[in-house]
């Protein structure tokens, strides 16, 4: 399967917006996305075409793609800068600059290709070259229940934090909070398995 990984541009956005309505009809979306397809269907082109130009600058944010020679789209990771000391995605304050990967998503027909593992080579090596803020860790969230996804982002060298946060729409169910560490740093298991995050 010929590919190349690359950046979105600002002319991708009707490309950005089919892969996500298609994500977001995936079997598993409702564990793997904080969004329905109903709710992104609603949304008018200018905030496709906003989101897209946000992430075609690469400064607060980055989403790469998996784009075949014929233009088609496979797969898709965004990446979300975090920096110390400021408001993350999920309402906490990380210590140290973090990446926070996102809107995970790789077509049937790419799957056990080894282009999601592309794609999250693609996303970490994005994330330790940045140098304003330096970034300590990446990290992503799982739902307790999407066992396929976790085991693909183990794969990739991510591990469980100890982390989690509760589920959208389902009070009783954990999002899991899965990181890897710059080489020499430490992401432990800090034994908060017990308390949640706002």
């Amino acid at each position: 399967m010929s590919h190349i990984i690359r950046a979105v541009r600002s002319e991708d956005w009707p490309r950005v917006k089919e892969l996500r309505l298609t994500a977001l009809q995936d079997p598993v979306a409702h564990l793997a996305f904080l969004e329905t397809r109903e709710q992104a269907l609603a949304r008018p082109d200018d905030s496709w075409r906003e989101r897209t130009d946000r992430a075609a600058e690469g400064e607060t944010l980055l989403q790469l793609v998996a784009e075949q020679p014929d233009g088609r789209w496979l797969g898709t990771v965004t990446v979300l800068v975090e920096p110390a000391g400021e408001l993350g995605l999920f309402g906490d304050v990380p210590e140290q600059s973090q990446t926070h990967l996102v809107g995970v998503f790789v077509r049937p027909e790419a799957r056990g290709t080894g282009l999601a593992h592309e794609l999250f080579g693609a996303a970490l090596e994005w994330s330790w070259e940045l140098t304003e803020p330096r970034v300590e860790r990446v990290r992503l969230f799982v739902h307790e229940d999407n066992t396929r996804a976790e085991a693909m982002y183990r794969r990739a060298g991510f591990a469980r934090t100890g982390e989690f946060v509760p589920a959208p729409g389902d009070g009783s169910a954990k999002d899991l909070e899965l990181a890897v560490a710059r080489s020499g740093a430490r992401t432990t298991d800090r034994g908060r398995e017990d308390r949640a995050r706002p």
